[in-house]
């Protein structure tokens, strides 16, 4: 009995961390992509033109989303952020539903675990979606509700003192805070936020010039550790859940919840299944594709497991935050309506794809099992140039290259000025990053104070770094 879990177990993991393999370079370069857009392109201007209840606004929201980050909870906090600044509900969901579902490192990892006319359905199925969610938001939303539900969140927000990271949209602590040159105090969620900040006001440089800059790489980096930092749980979780699900959860367990058999109601109930499954599973954006295999392979429905991929905006976690930011009523209505619409165009999805005759055959795949996962094939040479790439804005980070500042932290490298920690070692005063930083220096410091502090260019005695 305890070979057969144990075999089990190694079976999950292998299958779990296979599908990792495959789909690595896809969430790297897809991340890669989103770091770009995100550090080029301004949240301020997004507000702006998401003001509109029109086709217009709602097309730039989907654009946006698109091209933004794949966090179901960073969406959910630039959601909030849009919102707070005066977009239009339905753009507000509509970029919500697009940054989680229309992004680059997704729409690869469902081309090579599930297969080309999964990635159509997706593709297409997120624009009737965000339509259908559109129509009905218009039909069932009282115009004023989400004006209160505005002024409220404002004052709210104000009476609390939150304050909101200018980078992110999330909260910002007063333990990262810094005052502008017109007097006025930001505050930031983290570091890592501050510093994108400061770069972005110490950089004036068109993207051109900036990308053949160490400071542009440097951003990117940044912007890549951070986007990294939101989703790596989800998608680890992903992957490994289902491998577990796929080899522990007996076929009578999806022939029970799913309907089979062809028509109508098979695919309609199914549709609904897969966004149920979805609310309570608890796997993010990222996670849910490998998830979604694994029920692919208990013989859902195209429209099951269409549907399962659509919802990760409505898993419990997220919900609970809707409530935080809107209260009860909103997030019960955002669950509605995004439950309808995903349903039913997971249900379209399945209807118009068997007109076509494109619904994919489950027979003709191997299983999971049956997969050997790794070999010297395209995925090892991608993943290869990915993982170097990966290292090499890691690397960039690291050495804070290009960061604003005319200290250098001895620690780690990084550019400091002097509102962050500091120390004065052998009369010499150090700056640093972090207060990690400082204490690692207080433990050694002989390892770190060969270091001069201030930057080469900023002092005349020198003409180059200590590096």
């Amino acid at each position: 009995m305890q070979a057969a879990l144990l075999d089990g177990i190694l079976e999950s993991l292998r299958i779990g961390v296979g599908f990792l393999w495959t789909a690595a370079w896809a969430i790297i370069m897809g991340l890669v992509i989103t770091s770009l857009v995100q550090v080029y392109v301004s949240k301020e201007r997004m507000a702006q033109v998401l003001g509109t209840e029109d086709l217009s606004g709602l097309t730039k929201a989907t654009v946006f989303g698109a091209a933004s980050s794949g966090c179901s909870f960073g969406a959910v906090a630039i959601g909030k952020g849009l919102f707070k600044k005066g977009a239009h509900t339905v753009n507000v969901l509509a970029f919500m539903f697009a940054s989680t579902n229309l992004i680059v490192e997704l729409g690869l990892m469902i081309l090579i675990l599930l297969g080309w006319e999964f990635l159509v359905a997706e593709l297409l199925g997120g624009v009737i979606l965000i339509a259908v969610m559109a129509l009905l938001v218009h039909l069932t939303l009282p115009e004023n509700r989400f004006d209160e539900v505005r002024r409220e969140l404002n004052q709210r927000e104000l009476a609390q003192g939150v304050s909101e990271d200018p980078t992110c949209g999330m909260e910002g602590t007063d333990e990262y805070s810094l005052t502008t040159d017109g007097g006025e105090t930001v505050t930031f969620c983290s570091e890592g936020c501050m510093e994108t900040y400061q770069q972005e006001v110490a950089s004036s440089g068109g993207w051109r010039d900036e990308l053949l800059s160490w400071g542009g790489w440097y951003k990117v980096g940044n912007q890549y550790r951070k986007e990294w930092s939101m989703i790596w749980k989800d998608v680890v979780a992903g992957f490994l859940i289902s491998g577990f699900v796929i080899v522990f959860v007996p076929q009578w367990v999806w022939n029970t919840l799913f309907l089979q058999g062809d028509g109508l109601l098979v695919s309609a109930e199914n549709a609904v299944m897969g966004v149920a499954i979805a609310v309570i599973s608890f796997v993010g954006s990222m996670g849910n594709v490998p998830f979604a295999v694994a029920l692919w392979g208990g013989g859902i429905s195209f429209a099951g497991v269409i549907a399962f991929v659509y919802a990760d905006l409505i898993t419990i976690p997220v919900l609970n935050i809707y409530r935080k930011y809107y209260g009860w009523h909103v997030m019960l209505y955002i669950l509605g309506i995004f439950f309808v619409t995903m349903a039913f165009t997971g249900f379209l999805m399945e209807e118009l794809f068997n007109a076509l005759g494109i619904v994919p055959n489950l027979a003709r795949g191997e299983t999971a099992s049956e997969q050997t996962y790794f070999e010297f094939n395209y995925t090892f040479y991608l993943n290869l140039i990915a993982f170097v790439f990966s290292g090499f804005l890691l690397y960039v980070y690291r050495r804070g290259l290009g960061a604003p500042g005319q200290y250098r932290d001895p620690v780690c490298g990084m550019r400091t000025d002097d509102s962050g920690p500091s120390l004065t070692h052998d009369g010499e005063t150090y700056y640093f990053c972090s207060d990690r930083c400082k204490q690692s220096f207080e433990k050694h410091p002989s390892e770190f104070a060969h270091q001069h502090p201030e930057i080469a260019g900023n002092r005349a005695s020198q003409s180059h770094d200590h590096h």
